[in-house]
């Protein structure tokens, strides 16, 4: 029901910062309850939570491995989450997927539906 592309990877150097778009279409956030998240998932690694957003809340949560580095952010009326990527360090490389569910779990890592391709976060050292 939800298309999801995920837009803004690349490779940067440590320390430096990026700025990932998640964009969302067809049946989605205005329509009934959602969580829009963040998670990221680097070669031989399990996948691991980012982050997410409350649409209709406009509540927030961090993994604890960005807190402090990472900002998530919407625009209404792009139906589009931002995930603002500061500080980055190579432990930060992976592809980085965005994801939604239905009702407002926003704490609960499980649940979700709907996935986007992923786009590639890569940080040289």
């Amino acid at each position: 029901q939800v298309s999801l592309v995920e837009s803004g990877g690349g490779l940067v150097q440590a320390g430096g910062s990026l700025r990932l778009s998640c964009a969302a279409s067809g049946r989605t956030f205005s329509d009934y309850a959602m969580v829009m998240g963040w998670f990221r998932q680097a070669p031989g690694k399990e996948r691991e939570f980012v982050g997410a957003i409350s649409w209709s809340r406009g509540s927030i949560t961090y993994g604890d491995s960005v807190k402090g580095r990472f900002t998530i952010s919407r625009d209404n009326a792009k139906n589009t989450m931002y995930l603002q990527m500061n500080s980055l360090k190579p432990e930060d490389t992976a592809v980085y997927y965005c994801a939604t569910k239905r009702g407002f779990g926003l704490y609960d890592v499980n649940g979700y539906e709907n996935w986007g391709q992923g786009t590639q976060v890569t940080v040289s050292s």
